[in-house]
């Protein structure tokens, strides 16, 4: 399979050859010679826009031998109105085509936001890192003349019913273990590229975003009376390898796309300034009901060991039918790297990993090829936080800052689920109510036509055939 765009660019004429980019490039995919203009190697790179976050080679304002900078913000499919340097890595953008959209008054659009994102976006605004603002995000997108204002959050739920059951009956069989999760798209292709003989143990779930999709134009269009043709997915994400999922060739639902359109934290942010509208002083608006819902679970899929931590709340109780003694798991919570917990979960010692940074999964890889991997569940990141440090998120100008970033961003999610009344996807009522009106049963018939999917071999031994 191929594509047109790599999503991920360097810019020759503004590189510098500094090589921070390849220095947190987890799969060696940047290319060139210290002082030259770096490149990317397409096959290899899993679009997870960190080099993009790293990069500080930038054009100035009087620099001759560029292109103007009206003419690159053109060709980078961003707005007129962006502020912030031009740098040499630069993620694709899809902000001139959304607003297009958007002016369409014969379009029904419909916007689902990542859990990250609210966690992050008022930055663009000078607000403190990690303000959370899911209120004025939700007022903001409806003043950008959304039609329906949904969250990933509420997909970040039936993931954990899919998910869930389907590690229960992997456990419960003992086939296919270790699972591994695959709401992360970069790490998703990265095993299709450097492990395809051991995709089988990957969960056969799609992302939260692709679930989102695939329910807004079959359970949602139902429920609005709209011909799913009619429906115009947007997904708001701080992972530029979103934008790669979406244009995958098997996320459709019965001919239609299930996302058409995603645009990072940063492209949002450069839309509502466009539009003149007032962020700071926004109300506090919410989301729309069913499919805008979401319990604590949902939205800690934002950080690292977040995807664990909610599959193990719903999973104890599930397994035991007793309630689980503490919401708050701190033996999955923490930073960049490997950690590992055993949770009894009734007569079940489930051993678990959660990998943060893309760069440690391989050593993990290896255990599973040789047989020797003690795990039942592993949850992969290629983020070094998860999605609150990924590559689409608000760039961080000076290095002091992202350490400090990165912590306030996951406390405000975890904040934001200790807030929230139902804190478990299984006790979503809008989540029982899915399962008793449309999709019967987790792994049922329309679950899996829906949610769940099949991984590919991108190997270059496959690619050649």
């Amino acid at each position: 399979m191929s594509y047109k765009d790599p999503i991920i660019h360097i810019d020759e004429q503004l590189c510098t050859g500094c090589r921070r980019c390849a220095a947190v490039c987890p799969v060696d995919a940047i290319i060139g010679e210290p002082g030259h203009p770096q490149t990317i190697d397409a096959h290899r790179c899993v679009v997870c826009g960190q080099c993009v976050q790293i990069c500080t080679a930038y054009a100035a304002d009087n620099e001759s031998t560029t292109a103007s900078r009206a003419v690159k913000l053109q060709e980078r499919g961003q707005l007129p109105n962006v502020r912030e340097p031009l740098f040499a890595a630069y993620s694709s953008g899809d902000i001139q085509k959304v607003k297009a959209v958007l002016a369409d008054p014969k379009r029904f659009k419909v916007v689902q936001c990542a859990p990250a994102i609210r966690v992050s976006l008022a930055e663009e605004f000078g607000l403190p890192f990690g303000t959370l603002t899911p209120g004025k995000m939700a007022a903001a997108l409806r003043r950008l003349k959304f039609d329906r204002i949904y969250d990933t959050n509420f997909a970040a739920d039936v993931t954990i019913m899919e998910e869930g059951s389907e590690l229960i009956g992997r456990v419960m069989s003992g086939e296919r273990l270790p699972m591994f999760t695959s709401c992360c798209p970069a790490w998703v292709k990265h095993a299709e590229t450097a492990a395809p003989e051991l995709l089988e143990h990957l969960s056969s779930c799609k992302s939260p975003m692709q679930m989102g999709g695939a329910l807004f134009k079959t359970y949602g269009a139902e429920l609005d009376g709209i011909a799913p043709s009619d429906i115009f997915s947007v997904a708001v994400m701080p992972c530029t390898c979103k934008k790669f999922e979406c244009s995958r060739e098997e996320m459709s639902v019965d001919g239609c796309r299930e996302v058409d359109l995603v645009i990072t934290t940063r492209e949002l942010a450069s839309l509502i300034k466009d539009q003149g509208i007032d962020f700071i002083h926004l109300p506090d608006e919410p989301f729309d009901s069913p499919l805008g819902k979401y319990s604590g679970a949902g939205s800690i899929f934002g950080v690292t060991g977040g995807v664990m931590e909610a599959a193990i709340r719903t999973g104890y109780e599930l397994i035991t039918h007793e309630q689980i003694p503490n919401l708050q798991l701190d033996f999955v919570r923490g930073e960049e790297g490997i950690r590992t917990a055993e949770v009894q979960i009734g007569d079940l010692e489930l051993k678990v990993a959660v990998v943060a940074g893309l760069k440690y999964v391989d050593a993990v890889l290896a255990k599973v090829a040789e047989g020797t991997c003690p795990y039942h569940f592993i949850e992969v990141m290629a983020c070094p936080e998860g999605c609150v440090s990924g590559g689409g998120q608000p760039k961080l100008l000076l290095e002091t800052q992202r350490k400090i970033a990165y912590q306030a961003r996951k406390s405000a999610v975890y904040r934001h689920d200790s807030h929230q009344k139902v804190r478990k996807s299984h006790e979503n009522p809008d989540i029982i109510k899915l399962y008793k009106d449309f999709l019967g049963e987790p792994l049922g018939h329309t679950s899996h036509h829906l949610l769940h999917t099949k991984f590919v071999d991108r190997s270059l031994k496959e690619e050649m055939s």
